[in-house]
């Protein structure tokens, strides 16, 4: 016997309904994965501007009411950056910042030296006039929070931190600013917490004697000096670093 034929009118709802039923799916899975890029951006942000410091524990609660979101969008920006070694996560489900090693730091200064050497060299080729204006803004941020009396040490994390992202910004490589960020990610961390708690260095410090250096060698589209200046200033903070018995052995 053969079996009904479904009308095509019929068959045509269930179709469209079918396909409703999909793009709504694929919708709400969009919102679900934008949210967790949201608190991933949001943490990824506290890291590389070092307001997360080394050892320091996540309360995954606490994230979730400050973003206002649930704990869902949290754990998946967790496990991202675990991930990526910006966190790690350890018995009992607890988030931390990673303590670096000596050995892991002096692996990503050198990495650092390469990759953000050439983004000055690039920059120094590549940046507008306004870039460089913007550049110049955030030097002077920085100078009159170094000497500052006492230094302003938020202030002048703040300003190193645009400073360089600006600077990279101006080589016009998306694709090298992600592997800067990643790096950051790991580094930003122990340099910015080296930064807050010793602001009596900036006065005067090897940073500013950088960035000053640095910003000439834009100004001339020297792009040898531009890379010596961002390598100096990588060193010096690097080498400081290291003598404060900060990293884990």
């Amino acid at each position: 016997m053969i079996g009904r034929v479904q009308p095509l009118s019929s068959r045509s709802a269930q179709d469209g309904a079918a396909s409703e039923a999909s793009a709504l799916d694929e919708i709400g899975s969009l919102m679900r994965e934008t949210l967790g890029e949201r608190v991933t951006g949001e943490l990824r942000a506290l890291l590389v501007a070092g307001r997360l410091a080394p050892g320091e524990k996540l309360s995954l609660r606490r994230v979730a009411e400050a973003l206002g979101v649930s704990m869902m969008p949290v754990r998946e920006a967790v496990s991202r950056l675990a991930a990526d070694k910006a966190l790690e996560v350890l018995p009992g489900r607890a988030v931390r910042v990673p303590v670096l090693t000596r050995a892991q730091f002096r692996e990503l200064t050198r990495l650092r030296l390469v990759v953000e050497g050439f983004a000055a060299e690039e920059a120094a080729k590549m940046a507008s006039a306004e870039q460089i204006a913007v550049i110049a803004r955030h030097e002077a941020a920085f100078c009159a929070a170094a000497k500052a009396d006492p230094p302003d040490a938020a202030a002048a994390v703040a300003a190193n931190r645009d400073l360089h992202f600006a600077l990279y910004e101006a080589a016009a490589m998306p694709s090298l600013i992600e592997m800067i960020e990643r790096l950051w990610l790991k580094a930003g961390p122990i340099l910015n917490l080296d930064m807050r708690h010793e602001p009596r260095r900036l006065d005067g410090g090897s940073a500013v004697i950088a960035h000053a250096a640095l910003l000439a060698a834009l100004r001339r589209r020297d792009a040898g000096a531009a890379r010596a200046a961002l390598e100096d200033d990588i060193r010096a903070a690097a080498e400081h670093i290291e003598r404060t018995a900060r990293l884990a052995e």
